[in-house]
């Protein structure tokens, strides 16, 4: 990787060598190898058991969860917040392991459309709960510093699954819980 950022770094016109340059690829390498971690991550490893059964079927939310990653169309920064609720059947989430799975996949280059479907996926696979929503709200380094130069947009998506999606009453309390974060 090393040898491909000083490619680009003399494409753009500067000396890879100069002092302040120097040590730049090697940096380079380590920060998109820590940026993009979740492509080595595995579920279980993360999870380590932490599946708990529970009499328990009131709504259950994590929110404000920070989110970082990476747009895989320019390979520049979106950043933002994340809240996670579910309504469980019989199985909860170690609380610690929602925000984990959140960072697993936003730690890979990706759309924050997909990041979210893919949280709220997960979470209903495995622990088969009566409903998961997801909302993501960020804003892309590529709409901020590059194109449009729009400086405090933000995206919004959600993934409604299961009575998140078909009762209107459980999407809303979901969404209205979430909100109260944000006054």
């Amino acid at each position: 990787m090393e040898e491909l950022v000083r490619g680009i770094l003399t494409r753009l016109g500067e000396d890879p060598s100069r002092e302040g340059l120097a040590e730049t690829p090697r940096r380079v390498g380590e920060a998109l190898t820590f940026l993009t971690r979740g492509y080595g991550e595995s579920l279980e490893s993360i999870l380590n058991g932490a599946l708990f059964t529970v009499d328990y079927d009131e709504m259950v939310i994590v929110k404000d969860i920070e989110v970082y990653s990476l747009c895989e169309h320019h390979l520049l920064p979106f950043f933002g917040h994340c809240h996670v609720g579910y309504l469980p059947s019989d199985k909860v989430i170690g609380l610690s392991k929602i925000p984990r799975i959140v960072d697993m996949f936003a730690r890979r280059l990706q759309v924050q459309e997909r990041l979210t479907q893919q949280i709220a996926e997960t979470i209903s696979d495995l622990i088969k709960p009566k409903g998961v929503g997801v909302v993501i709200e960020a804003q892309h380094l590529c709409m901020m510093m590059r194109g449009v130069c729009k400086q405090n947009t933000k995206m919004i998506t959600s993934a409604m699954l299961g009575r998140f999606r078909s009762d209107q009453r459980s999407r809303m309390e979901f969404l209205d819980l979430v909100r109260k974060s944000e006054q």
